[in-house]
C-alpha cells in the first residue's frame, strides 16, 4: 500500500461504530450534510474523494484510490458509497475486506457503462429528464439487446463537454437529477448546491479521471468474493443506473435490495425520510 500519498480531507463527527460516506462524481462530501443529524449515533467520516472538495489529487486508478482510502480510514467500518463512491467502496470491500464490516451502495453499479455493441442510446434530454412522465419513458425504453444495461458512451462525453463550458452550471443540472421526484425539489437543489459549491470545484483533469472510471471500471466478475452484509439501494426513476441490473447481480442471504419507487439517482436527497427508514435499521442490525 502506498504511504506517500497526501492525507485525504475527512470530516469526522460523533462517536460509536465507524461509518464512512463516499460521494459521487462531480460533487464532494457536503452532499451528505442533510443526513448528519440522523447519523449522530455513529462516528461518521465524511470523505472528499481524491481531487474533490478539499482532498488533493490521486492520479492513479480505482485500485489506487481504494488503497489510499483503506490506509487512511478505520478498519471494520460500515462503508456507504453513492454512485461512483459506491464503486470505490465495493472495490475496498473486495480488496481490503478487513476495512469493511458492512457495505452499502446507493444508486451504484459495478459497471456503469452499457455493454455489448448495441447500447441504450439515452440522449442528454433523457438524462436530464425533469418530469415523472419523461423519466418513465427513459426507464421503459427497450433494452436493445444490451447484455448489461447502463450509460451510453455519448452521455459521459456530453457531461465532459458541458463541464468545460460551465462547470458550476453543469453540477447544478446534475444535482437537479438527484432531487427529481421530491415535493420540495427546488429547495432541495438550492440547499445542496450551496453546500457542494462552498468547497473548491474539482479540476477538469480530476473530472475526466472520474469519467474514465465510470467508463472503464467493471467489478462484476469480483462481486462473488464479497462476504460482508451488503445493502443495495436504488431509485426506480434513475436514468443513470437502470434498476433492471438488479436481476443481473449476485443474490445471497447477506444481500438486500431496496428500491425507492419515486426516487431518481440520489434518494437520500429527494426522499431522505424513506431512505433513512431503510438505512438506519439495517446498520443497527449489522453492527450489534
Amino acid at each position: 500500500m502506498q504511504s506517500n500519498l497526501p492525507q485525504l480531507h475527512v470530516h469526522t463527527v460523533g462517536e460509536g461504530q465507524d461509518l464512512v460516506l463516499l460521494h459521487g462524481w462531480g460533487v464532494n462530501s457536503a452532499v451528505f450534510h442533510p443526513l448528519q443529524t440522523a447519523l449522530s449515533h455513529y462516528r461518521v467520516h465524511y470523505v472528499d474523494l481524491p481531487g474533490f472538495g478539499d482532498s488533493a489529487e490521486n492520479t492513479g486508478d480505482i485500485n489506487a484510490w481504494a488503497a489510499q482510502l483503506a490506509q487512511q480510514l478505520p478498519k471494520n467500518a460500515v462503508w456507504l458509497g453513492w454512485s461512483l463512491g459506491g464503486s470505490v467502496a465495493t472495490q475496498i470491500a473486495i480488496t481490503y475486506p478487513e476495512s469493511v464490516k458492512a457495505l452499502i451502495t446507493v444508486a451504484s453499479s459495478p459497471c456503469f457503462m452499457a455493454q455489448e455493441a448495441i447500447v441504450q442510446e439515452f440522449s442528454e434530454q433523457d438524462v436530464f429528464a425533469q418530469t415523472d412522465s419523461d423519466q418513465d419513458r427513459v426507464n421503459q425504453a427497450p433494452e436493445n439487446k444490451a447484455s448489461w444495461p447502463g450509460i451510453a458512451p455519448k452521455v459521459l462525453a456530453q457531461f465532459s463537454e458541458q463541464l468545460q463550458i460551465n462547470l458550476a452550471k453543469t453540477v447544478e443540472r446534475f444535482l437537479a437529477i438527484q432531487a427529481m421526484g421530491s415535493d420540495t425539489a427546488k429547495n432541495d437543489i438550492a440547499a445542496i448546491k450551496k453546500l457542494v459549491l462552498a468547497k473548491p470545484l474539482p479540476s477538469q483533469v480530476v473530472l475526466d479521471q472520474g469519467l474514465g472510471m465510470l467508463r472503464t471500471v467493471d467489478l462484476r466478475s469480483q462481486l462473488s468474493t464479497i462476504q460482508q452484509p451488503w445493502l443495495r439501494i436504488w431509485g426506480r426513476c434513475d436514468s443513470l443506473v437502470p434498476k433492471k441490473i438488479i436481476k443481473l447481480l449476485p443474490q445471497a442471504t447477506s444481500i438486500e435490495d431496496v428500491v425507492h419507487n419515486k426516487a431518481s439517482h440520489a434518494p437520500f436527497i429527494s426522499h431522505p425520510q424513506a431512505f433513512l427508514a431503510e438505512l438506519l435499521p439495517w446498520i443497527e442490525k449489522h453492527t450489534d
